[in-house]
């Protein structure tokens, strides 16, 4: 099976890698992590499983949260409306093994320092890049590092009844442990909305220039 990959983009990876180390390290220092070594590993643990068969209230909860995260980011279909309210393109383009593609994911880490988990402040928003070298909205990820979580919660997080998927530490993106959802918002994911990968996402069209 092969190995999830993310596609950088040339100077922006550069950017966004310098200014997400320097979040991981402010992070660090506030909140006394010890130094580890990170490297790029794919494990990942969902903590709870959607049940195979939903509730009338289940359905009710899971189509009210994706029309309020459409609702919440549409302004976000111009990309760079999302840029000039603090979200960056941090990863390039998240590719997964057999299960599809994450994307681009463009991140504002003033949102991630918290422990704040707010529906209609998502810590992401994600695209999917076009054949014009554009990029389309797909939907949003809430995220939020699991030793700051943890520090004031008792149960990992939730949204509206979703629960947050657990990714461990070292991991592919070479971030501390994390709980993330993501809400396909605006792509209908055959396998759930609130799963990790979209298998009709790819980042073939994505062309990172070269340095």
């Amino acid at each position: 099976m092969r190995t999830p990959q993310i596609r950088t983009l040339g100077k922006v990876r550069q950017i966004a890698t310098n200014f997400q180390y320097s979040m991981i390290v402010a992070l660090v220092l506030m909140s006394g992590w010890s130094s580890r070594v990170l490297a790029q590993d794919v494990h990942s643990h969902t903590l709870m499983e959607q049940p195979q068969e939903l509730t009338a209230d289940q359905k009710s909860k899971q189509s009210a949260l994706i029309q309020i995260v459409r609702e919440s980011t549409a302004r976000f279909k111009d990309v760079k409306v999302a840029e000039s309210e603090g979200y960056a393109l941090t990863f390039g383009c998240v590719s997964g093994p057999d299960q599809g593609a994450m994307g681009l994911h463009y991140i504002n880490f003033d949102l991630v320092k918290g422990d704040v988990i707010d529906v209609r402040h998502p810590q992401a928003v994600i695209y999917e890049p076009t054949a014009n070298g554009g990029v389309k909205l797909i939907g949003a990820d809430y995220l939020v590092l699991a030793d700051t979580w943890n520090k004031n919660h008792a149960t990992p997080p939730d949204l509206m009844g979703q629960w947050f998927h657990y990714f461990e530490t070292p991991n592919l993106f070479g971030l501390p442990a994390f709980y993330t959802l993501h809400v396909w918002a605006w792509k209908d994911n055959p396998n759930g909305a609130f799963v990790n990968w979209h298998p009709d996402v790819s980042c073939a069209q994505f062309n990172p220039p070269t340095p």
